[in-house]
């Protein structure tokens, strides 16, 4: 019986940091430009964030609804899923080294250490006029998970004059998906 509430604990932890699914719904008339982290929120580490390419950038209008949502499943399965692929993520195990991997590392595997140890927690962007290099002014934030930590300083929504953006996690069963949602 101890065996089985062990298993049943160790599980339980390892699916409050299992990274899960992440989704950007780009409703906006911009493009988002910016970066993805997951992390663990105890200790900071693991952390990981997409290198190559080192800014994401998704296109205005790209939704759930059209298909042209940016959707992670986890770090190594995205690259043959996902319309804005990450070739390779920088992944820091401690306060000073950080390695590149590739996306394909056995370490990054669904399951393993990194993945089931680290949630996606923030991104930070900036919005750009569509197909353009010109920056919506103050429509830019690090946005992610707001609950207070020393790891990561975040707003969970944010609006300005030129849109809105939100991060919010769903959580049903074993099964969690992180959303960032952009509207105009």
């Amino acid at each position: 019986m101890k065996k089985i509430l062990t298993v049943l604990g160790i599980s339980a932890a390892s699916l409050a940091y299992s990274q899960g699914m992440f989704m950007l719904n780009n409703y906006s008339p911009h493009d988002y430009h910016g970066n993805l982290m997951a992390m663990n929120l105890t200790g900071c580490v693991p952390a990981v964030i997409n290198n190559d390419p080192a800014t994401i950038i998704v296109p205005a209008n790209s939704h759930m609804g059209n298909s042209l949502a940016w959707k992670i499943d986890n770090f190594r399965d995205q690259f043959t899923t996902s319309l804005y692929p990450i070739n390779n993520w920088l992944v820091t195990l401690g306060p000073s080294s950080s390695t590149v991997r590739f996306w394909n590392n056995p370490s990054l595997m669904p399951g393993g250490v990194i993945a089931n140890n680290t949630k996606w927690v923030t991104s930070k962007f900036a919005m750009y006029y569509a197909g353009t290099g010109n920056k919506v002014w103050g429509f830019n934030t690090n946005l992610g998970d707001a609950t207070p930590n020393s790891c990561i300083t975040s707003v969970d929504y944010f609006s300005t004059p030129d849109g809105t953006a939100e991060w919010f996690t769903i959580s049903s069963g074993t099964t969690t998906t992180t959303y960032l949602q952009i509207y105009p």
